[in-house]
């Protein structure tokens, strides 16, 4: 039976199916593809923040700069701790040339969660 739009037929366990295929074209480098599963994954669950940020790294990952950043500062109105979150932020703002946001959001991200890799992105010392 053909679908007459993106909800019809769809249980919780599609929605879970979804989301775990998306993390599946993510890691294997098809982020439009990903988006599209999360799509009606958020239109039924728009709180889901693990959503959310996987669709926020699909948008990234695919270039899509003002949606990524749209969708990671969602994530971070509601986990304003999720280090990972302002790190990602981070990197978006400084692909899209906003390097003083970056620097905020990268500090922020190592302060929350002082791993190398972030503590690196923070240049602390300039």
């Amino acid at each position: 039976m053909p679908e007459t739009n993106g909800h019809a037929g769809r249980t919780p366990e599609t929605h879970v199916i979804d989301f775990r295929a998306a993390e599946q074209l993510l890691a294997a480098r098809d982020p439009r593809g990903a988006v599209k599963l999360l799509d009606n994954v958020i239109a039924a669950y728009p709180e889901n923040t693990a959503a959310r940020l996987l669709r926020a790294r699909a948008f990234f990952a695919a270039a899509q700069l003002r949606p990524a950043e749209l969708e990671f500062t969602i994530v971070l109105e509601r986990e304003p701790d999720n280090a990972f979150a302002h790190f990602a932020l981070a990197r978006t703002y400084e692909r899209s040339g906003q390097p003083a946001q970056a620097k905020r959001h990268f500090r922020l991200a190592a302060a929350l969660d002082p791993q190398p890799e972030y503590l690196a992105a923070a240049r602390f010392d300039s």
